[in-house]
């Protein structure tokens, strides 16, 4: 059986071959379950270590630097320390409902934990860097039993915000610290697994696949904290199907940045290749936020030859910048990226760079990550996400005012996407949230709207619900609006995504003033500043206008505002190009929304030299243009 499938029952020592839609409606005729040999993520581990044990599974570059000499954990030594993990966990009283949450950076410890907390119960992993309120909140809504962490020696603010939030936890029995040694109140991590077998789950569980592995935050760091629940099956298929798309041979390589707290991270990279006998090559605690880690990139390929460059579109495009001087880079097979959209001419730029397929993947959280890509044997267009992997399913429908669904959508109709399938999960944690969650049974409403071409190839154009993603990290807009609501001159607020060519997006603020009120420059930047709890969500800049768009009942009508925000920002790229411009943004048919660019007094032999300068200005955004000319 292929080392690439010790997870498939199935397929043997051959990849399928999906040219068509026929090839995947046979092979989805045998039942997915049947193919899959792992019932929960431990099962998996073990599988990708059975036929190498000795083979690295983890290689942890201190520095993000080909000449580091890498911390290396083989997979007989990784799965062992998983179950000591878990038998840790259970120790301190963990039973299968009770919840593990860590805040890691990207040290080994972190992966252990991560895949020991789902042995032993529930995992919920949290993004460090947020504000220590936000934090406590997550932890709170989690029902957190047991905390790991690194202690004040080796990550002093995170325990700063630790300090700040324990006392608010009231399910919480153990505080486990990486880097530093055991004190009255906390364990230490290293010393703790170290009294635990290796060999065996000291509590006999049998994690059964539709057991809930982990709660995952989602929906925007600055509201109400939103948990998706993933079951034992989500995730193992998760890593199934990866491997299966993306066709990687046994013990590949990957070079590894994303973080833990993130499904991209976790299960589509994390778990996936550890799970087919791969090794992660991980680029610092810091992972690609550690500028070494682009800058060194090409060296890197040539020392540990991945195969796949594999990151977020920031990344993507930052290593555009790294000349490749004479690296070795032909182990490469493609690039990928997910999280937020590709742009089409970063995507372009790979292709020509270095001559390798682009895979722009898209999914959530709730569909414990990617849904649809590209096919090797079924390409996608630049710009486009491909299709739905084996077993999953897309809908692009039109939905009614209270998210029921009112019909489906032909071909190259623009409506909300929908998906189902093994990687959906079954709702959130808190029942609040699931309310327009699902449509029509159990299809996950996306909040993005998109298109189905002819050929059943799914277009994301543009968004139904409010969230801004910058580099790929959600925002709510409404605390923020709320924040802005509250200075005394404000009587309408609204926060849309600006577009960007690095972050793909950033938070723009709309006001408009109560009558015969009035503002300094720059006051309501502050007043948002100083108030919004988390730095990647405060406006960049508070537009004033006069009257707010609003629906027929009465609400914002945000797209205006998300065209407005484009023409400004185009307009601005622009403004030194050589030529009168005027730059319209609205809807279209097929993209979901388009700039218009209109010059002028521009001599004709000048047209050609002017057209590819805007090209190049403007293609690093997601949104597509066009070029007019006018006398």
């Amino acid at each position: 059986m292929a080392g690439a499938h010790l997870l498939d029952r199935l397929i043997g020592d051959e990849f399928p071959t999906f040219a068509s839609a026929a090839d995947v409606a046979a092979f989805e005729a045998t039942p997915w379950r049947d193919r899959i040999a792992a019932n929960s993520t431990y099962e998996a581990l073990e599988l990708g270590a059975s036929p190498d044990p000795d083979a690295p599974a983890l290689q942890f570059l201190p520095n993000a630097d080909p000449a580091d000499d890498p911390v290396v954990v083989s997979h007989g030594q990784f799965i062992g320390q998983v179950t000591q993990a878990a038998n840790a966990f259970h120790a301190l009283g963990v039973g299968s409902h009770d919840v593990v949450s860590f805040l890691l950076p990207l040290i080994p410890q972190a992966f252990v934990t991560l895949f020991g907390a789902e042995a032993a119960g529930i995992v919920n992993p949290v993004n460090p860097l947020l504000e220590a309120h936000q934090i406590g909140e997550i932890l709170q809504a989690a029902g957190t039993k047991v905390l790991v962490t690194v202690g004040p020696t080796l990550g002093p603010d995170i325990w700063r915000k630790i300090e700040a939030v324990r006392g608010q936890l009231p399910n919480l029995e153990a505080i486990v610290v990486v880097g530093d040694p055991a004190t009255d109140d906390v364990h230490a991590f290293d010393a703790l697994l170290a009294t635990q077998p290796s060999d065996r789950l000291v509590s006999g569980r049998r994690i059964q696949p539709s057991d809930i592995a982990a709660y995952f935050h989602t929906g925007g760091t600055t509201g109400l904290p939103k948990l998706v629940r993933h079951t034992h099956a989500n995730q193992v298929y998760q890593a199934w199907v990866v491997n299966l798309m993306l066709r990687n041979p046994p013990g590949a390589n990957l070079l590894f940045g994303m973080p833990l707290y993130h499904v991209g991270g976790a299960l589509t990279q994390a778990l996936a290749g550890l799970s087919s006998g791969g090794c992660l090559v991980v680029l610092s605690a810091a992972g690609w936020r550690n500028p070494a880690a682009v800058r060194n990139i090409w060296g890197l390929v040539e020392r540990f030859r991945p195969q796949g460059l594999a990151s977020v579109p920031t990344v993507l495009a930052a290593t555009l910048a790294i000349p490749p001087g004479g690296a070795d880079l032909s182990s490469l097979r493609y690039a990928s990226g997910g999280g937020s959209a590709i742009p089409v001419a970063v995507g372009t730029a790979i292709k020509e760079a270095f001559g390798l397929p682009v895979y722009e993947v898209y999914g959530m959280t709730e569909t414990s990550s990617v849904h649809t890509i590209a096919y090797e044997h079924r390409p996608a267009p630049l710009g486009a996400v491909g299709f739905p992997v084996p077993y999953a399913r897309v809908r692009v429908v039109k939905l009614d005012a209270d998210d029921k669904l009112e019909r489906d959508c032909v071909p190259d109709e623009i409506g909300v996407v929908i998906m189902a399938g093994p990687g959906v999960f079954g709702g959130y944690l808190n029942d609040a949230h699931n309310q327009g969650a699902l449509v029509d049974g159990d299809w996950v409403n996306s909040g993005d709207l998109g298109r189905l071409d002819a050929d059943g190839r799914l277009w994301i154009t543009g968004r139904a619900k409010d969230l801004v993603i910058r580099g790929g990290h959600n925002i709510d807009p409404g605390p923020v609006e709320d924040i802005l609501f509250q200075h005394p001159a404000v009587g309408f607020a609204a926060v849309v995504g600006q577009p960007d060519a690095y972050a793909g997006e950033l938070p723009l603020a709309y006001v408009q003033l109560k009558p015969g009120a009035s503002v300094e420059r720059g006051e309501l930047e502050a007043w948002a500043r100083e108030r919004t709890p988390e730095r990647a969500a405060t406006p960049v800049a508070v537009v004033l206008i006069d009257p707010m768009p609003l629906t027929g009942v009465g609400k914002v009508f945000k797209p205006q505002l998300r065209w407005d925000a484009a023409r400004r920002v185009f307009e601005a790229t622009l403004q030194d190009i050589g030529a009168d411009i005027a730059v319209e943004v609205g809807p279209h048919g097929s993209h979901g929304s388009l700039a218009k660019v209109t010059l002028s007094g521009v001599p004709e032999p000048q047209r050609a030299a002017i057209a590819a300068e805007v090209d190049r200005r403007l293609n690093p955004f997601v949104m597509r243009h066009e070029l007019h000319w006018r006398a």
